[in-house]
């Protein structure tokens, strides 16, 4: 992590085209996997990277040496109808791991290693092992609270060098979408659909079609196109930063029922330090009636502050309470799973046992909530109940599925960013109400929150962002929301969207570029505005010279002393071996010079005001 954190850069883009990087966390699993001599599938250390810079289709060698050198990152060749350069860094992980021996200590690694990389990425793929990659998929959409960027689970059936493999095309399709759509979920892909993680399941051990989301539809399909159903996305709701949640409660377990199951059984499962428990009863929730002896061990147990969560051991469906048995579980203290998978049960039971702050009803409800778009939660009818881009559609007589979406990728990006500049935050809310996805882009890639952050209305940023808007989306000319709250310098809105998660992106130098050009006219505002965005006041241009440089050179003084108050490096030295103290003295600049020398006393400091 440490090589990634200080060889992420590169040389200067070589190409007018957008870069986007992802983080690739390599776990292990049958997608790396190498034959052996005899013939036998087994994992080898530090050999991945290394065949995959042999592939083209997977390193365009030509691009990534001049860019990055002979050992740089890994670079996707480009096709005539990509708009980005993907860049993708692999971290592998020493040991390997197979999944079926993956335990919670290897979620919170894996969710440590996508928060210390979080800022320099636009996405991550993790390459998992299939046995429990669900469990994992789970576990970290709980553990990954508010998330604003794409997380992508895959593997494969047969390993990604094999002639005839599955892991090709999952291992590409799930750069190429973390690379470029804007979905902020824990995801899984394979064979050609993009599953919410927390959703899905494994249904077969020998099919390319392993995975399967049987309660909820795909959030994207890749064929030849890729196809992504924006409104099924579900979006943090939270005002808060993306932060990591790595305490698990171990004490969960799964318990099926089964006929003539015993007593003693049931009692010695439900024993502590048992804490919570995923009940896979039969079809909508059922158990059998006439054993009251495990209704009464259930109905303890829940009297104890054990958690007893029931789904359905259907493959589809959920559970209810409109049978007689579920009636009975319910007056147990046993509560309803509804649709969840057995997955994403026992790993939300882990973590909401692991909130300390909340207590036990609390945490029952919780498990009835729907944290992440794990559940059907019942709803009120909205509004997107009668579809305003149909009627549209209609009036318009367009009739195929493909000019419904066009329609709807220009009608509702239009109509919320008119919103936005009116400050009408009650039209946004209508708007989402009639299904818009409040983060769609425009054919410029501008959302509404770009919008708004330009305009500079912190009530309309507010309402945007507790709608769920997406601070990381980058538009076609690579800004981001906060790109334009510093270029406008409200201050406010720069707060708001750092303490929800946004940073700078981009190349440091070019953000060097700017805060020099800023110092060089004295512009503090602008300044004050990167300091706020938690940019590195000492970070040098291409010429080796820092704000202070430029701020010296031209002597304003109320830069320097801005600078000099956020401790920024006095013995910093651009190409030519120049200070800004150097750079001040030859260009005549005394006051600056005076501030900048080894001897000054605040007391001695001469301003612009007082020397008139």
């Amino acid at each position: 992590m440490e090589y990634l954190r200080n060889n992420s850069s590169g040389s200067l883009a070589i190409e007018s085209v957008r870069e986007s990087r992802v983080l690739v966390l390599y776990t292990g699993g049958t997608i790396g996997m190498i034959r052996n001599e005899d013939g036998v599938l087994v994992p080898k250390a530090n050999a991945f990277v290394k065949k995959l810079r042999n592939y083209p289709h997977m390193y365009d060698r030509d691009y990534a040496e001049k860019r990055f050198g002979l050992m740089g990152p890994l670079v996707l060749p480009m096709t005539a109808t990509d708009s980005k350069r993907v860049i993708y860094n692999v971290l592998e992980y020493s040991p390997l791991c197979d999944s079926s021996n993956m335990t919670m200590d290897d979620w919170i690694r894996i969710a440590h290693d996508i928060k210390q990389a979080y800022e320099r990425f636009d996405g991550f793929v993790i390459l998992h092992g299939t046995d429990t990659l669900s469990y994992t998929a789970s576990a970290l959409s709980f553990m990954l609270e508010s998330l604003g960027k794409i997380v992508i689970l895959t593997g494969s059936q047969v390993p990604i060098f094999d002639s005839r493999s599955d892991g090709l095309d999952n291992f590409l399709s799930s750069l190429i979408i973390a690379a470029n759509y804007n979905i902020p979920e824990v995801c899984v892909y394979f064979g050609t659909n993009l599953m919410r993680g927390n959703r899905t399941c494994k249904i077969s051990a020998t099919s390319f079609e392993a995975f399967d989301s049987p309660n909820f539809p795909p959030l994207a399909k890749a064929n030849i196109t890729i196809e992504v159903d924006y409104r099924a996305i579900f979006r943090p709701f939270t005002l808060e930063k993306f932060h990591v949640y790595a305490s698990l409660n171990r004490n969960v377990g799964l318990l099926r029922i089964f006929p003539s199951m015993t007593t003693h059984l049931v009692r010695a499962f439900l024993q502590p330090p048992i804490e919570g428990v995923v009940l896979q009863s039969y079809g909508a929730g059922n158990v059998p009636t006439n054993r009251e002896d495990i209704i009464k061990e259930l109905s303890a147990a829940t009297k104890r502050g054990v958690i007893i969560v029931n789904i359905t051991q259907c493959a589809t469906g959920c559970v209810k309470n409109s049978y007689a048995p579920g009636k009975l579980l319910e007056e147990a203290g046993v509560i309803s799973g509804s649709d969840m998978t057995p997955e994403a049960t026992l790993t939300k039971l882990a973590y909401v046992l692991s909130k300390k702050e909340w207590d036990l009803q609390t945490k029952r409800q919780m498990m009835q909530t729907n944290l992440r778009g794990e559940l059907t939660a019942q709803r009120p009818p909205y509004l997107e109940d009668i579809d305003l881009v149909e009627a549209v559609a209609r009036s318009l007589r367009l009739s195929s599925t493909a000019e419904r979406q066009e329609l709807g990728s220009i009608l509702f990006p239009a109509m919320l960013n008119a919103a936005v500049r009116s400050r009408d935050v009650v039209k946004l809310e209508i708007l989402k109400g009639y299904g818009a996805d409040i983060s769609q882009q425009n054919a410029d890639g501008r959302t509404a929150l770009h919008i708004a952050c330009c305009e500079g209305d912190l009530n309309v940023v507010h309402c945007l962002l507790r709608m769920g808007a997406n601070v990381h989306i980058k538009d076609r000319f690579n800004r981001t929301p906060l790109t334009d709250a510093i270029e406008f310098d409200h201050h406010e809105i720069i707060n708001i969207l750092i303490h929800n998660g946004a940073h700078l992106h981009g190349s440091a130098y070019i953000i060097g570029e700017k805060m020099c050009a800023a110092a060089a006219v004295g512009n503090v505002k602008r300044l004050t505005s990167y300091q706020l965005a938690n940019a590195d006041l000492s970070q040098k241009d291409f010429s080796g010279r820092t704000p202070l440089h430029f701020a010296a050179l031209h002597n304003n003084i109320l830069a320097v002393q801005f600078l000099l108050d956020h401790n920024v490096e006095t013995e910093c030295f651009d190409k030519t071996e120049q200070s800004p103290h150097d750079l001040a003295k030859a260009s005549g600049s005394a006051d600056a010079a005076r501030l900048l020398s080894p001897l000054y006393s605040p007391n001695s400091l001469v301003t612009e005001e007082t020397s008139r």
